[in-house]
């Protein structure tokens, strides 16, 4: 059976403990909507942040010691390998992370004809990939 969509989007949740960069990595740099926190039900709090139709929940657990990559529970491990977002202004993105202290692992290159690409990290070091297409506009 094929998942059936009631939105078009995806709810992200990156689970970390460092929960006062990533809001503003997202938020700030970014630009990406605050929404009203939530509480977290296994304890500690979900702040929400809205990126076009798709929320990035930024799970921010009681228990802030130290977690590797691992399966489990939402909050037996960190974080995520990469994630990706189709824009119209690549290199303002870029140099707004650049500018904010973000580290920028794959520089703007045009991979192939028409699409470029840059890949900078949050600050728990989650790879977001910025992805231009030659004739994509903004939504809203």
């Amino acid at each position: 059976m094929a998942v059936r969509l009631t939105k078009n989007s995806i709810d992200l949740g990156i689970v970390t403990n460092n929960g006062a960069a990533m809001v503003a990595f997202y938020r700030d740099v970014l630009g990406f909507t605050e929404e009203p926190q939530t509480p977290f039900h296994a304890g500690g709090v979900i702040h929400r942040l809205r990126c076009g139709t798709s929320l990035i929940k930024l799970v921010v657990p009681e228990d802030s010691s130290p977690k590797g990559p691992g399966g489990g529970a939402i909050t037996s491990a960190t974080g995520l390998r990469y994630w990706t977002m189709i824009v119209d202004n690549l290199r303002e993105i870029v140099a707004e992370c650049e500018a904010a202290g973000s580290k920028v692992v794959f520089p703007v290159t045009e991979i192939r004809l028409g699409v470029s690409i840059a890949i900078v990290e949050d600050p728990d070091t989650n790879l977001v990939e910025f992805v231009a297409m030659e004739g994509a506009r903004a939504v809203s």
